[in-house]
């Protein structure tokens, strides 16, 4: 069997469009109103305003354009646009690797799309490409690599958005394979970043160094093919296991479609409970004696603040969503999560009930919830991220979201848009409203 760089290749320049996946495309559909209401909705994010402002400041060729409406030079808009994407830290993400694929990906390929005119269905076809091949690096690479420290969607990030221009760019398998050797001097993303203003970074710079390995390959830059699985290539150097069943199926099935979209605007690590709570009769916050939750071990260093006094601390605790949840307040709410709810009397009340626990037998992507009522009734729910999702309650989901984050008329607008194979360029209006 062919290494990982060629099987990558081939399948990202040779995937005719009658192959590509129906389901899937509908899903990288949502993904890309997901990603433009995430964008939007974090554009005045200190970050974004950060990272907006050098590239104006740099100025340059104005060939794409960032939230917020400066036009600046292609991978000057990757960098911004990824970084903007994950400002919120609400984007989707993939527990298969790890990752949030969308965020680089998206915005490396409408940069290329909108400077090129890349008719819709070549730039949505060159997204789900992109995502495709991050989330099966970030497979190859396993949970080594992301336990050892380094950030999934900056490192396998960085070949999706190059695999994304790269099919843009008409690229050939060859050359697409040069293409993954450069990009795999050019990944990188830390965890250690976490909590800090560079965790966003990390995605704009994936997205940044796709449009740059991409575009230095189509003008006859020469590098090593095999940087990425050489023997001090990227993989080997960055703890990647190698596991070749993460090209398993590749062409035939799509791993894409099991992406999770954020219905909270709060860690990943807290969905699955709170998915679980939403299914148990109303209760009267009053009557409720213990709240338990079991959750898979490597949750209870990332999510599980006992008593968080800021909002982005409320955003990492257990002991305060349930809380919010049973007492009616929107965890799906930017605004919801604040200073003065942490030191709300009834938030800290229901707090001090919450008991968590880890439990090797519940999967990272699950929860089990009970709640213990005060006459000693007991009501229990389990949750599970990566149960299938019928499409259509998936699609009410991400719209809902979108309004909720951007107003009511511009979601349906985009949606329209997205839906009709609009232009790459109608695409990008959107980020300048």
């Amino acid at each position: 069997m062919s290494g990982i760089t060629k099987q990558i290749a081939d399948f990202a320049a040779g995937t005719a469009a009658d192959r590509i996946d129906a389901e899937a495309m509908a899903v990288m559909r949502l993904s890309l109103l997901d990603w433009l209401s995430v964008g939007i909705a974090g554009r005045d994010e200190p970050v974004s305003a950060i990272v907006r402002d050098m590239v104006a400041e740099e100025a340059g060729a104005a060939q794409a354009t960032v939230f917020g409406g400066v036009m600046v030079p292609v991978r000057a808009a990757a960098l911004a646009n990824g970084t903007i994407a994950h400002a919120l830290d609400y984007d989707d993400t993939h527990f298969a690797n790890i990752g949030h694929p969308s965020a680089p990906v998206v915005a490396a390929a409408l940069a290329v799309a909108e400077k090129t005119g890349a008719d819709g269905a070549a730039f949505q076809q060159a997204c789900l490409i992109g995502v495709e091949c991050s989330t099966r690096i970030g497979i190859w690479l396993g949970r080594d690599h992301y336990q050892g420290g380094f950030h999934q969607t900056g490192t396998a990030g960085t070949f999706g958005a190059a695999m994304a221009v790269a099919r843009l760019m008409g690229l050939d398998a060859a050359q697409c394979e040069m293409v993954l050797g450069l990009a795999a001097t050019r990944a990188s993303g830390l965890k250690s970043q976490f909590g800090t203003m560079a965790k966003p970074y990390n995605a704009g710079l994936a997205a940044s160094n796709g449009v740059e390995a991409a575009t230095l390959v189509a003008r006859g830059f020469v590098a090593n093919p095999l940087g990425l699985e050489a023997a001090q290539g990227f993989g080997p150097t960055h703890m990647g296991q190698a596991d070749m069943s993460a090209l398993d199926g590749l062409g035939t099935t799509w791993v894409f479609p099991q992406v999770s979209h954020k219905f909270h605007a709060c860690c990943h690590g807290l969905h699955a409970v709170l998915e679980a709570a939403r299914t148990l009769d109303a209760v009267d916050p009053d009557r409720i004696a213990a709240i338990r939750v079991r959750t898979h071990p490597r949750w209870m260093t990332v999510c599980n603040q006992p008593e968080p006094m800021t909002g982005l601390g409320a955003k990492f605790s257990y002991a305060t969503v349930l809380p919010m949840h049973f007492l009616g307040h929107d965890t799906g709410a930017l605004d919801s999560y604040t200073d003065a709810l942490c030191a709300d009397a009834a938030i800290q009340r229901l707090r001090k009930l919450v008991e968590v626990t880890a439990d090797d037998s519940v999967s990272e992507t699950g929860a089990v919830l009970e709640v213990e009522l005060s006459d000693g009734g007991k009501m229990q729910a389990t949750h599970d991220l990566n149960a299938p999702m019928p499409l259509a309650e998936r699609e009410a989901k991400v719209r809902a979201k979108s309004r909720s984050l951007i107003g009511e008329d511009r979601p349906e607008e985009a949606w329209a848009a997205i839906c009709a194979e609009a232009p790459a360029s109608s695409i990008a209006s959107f980020l300048t409203s």
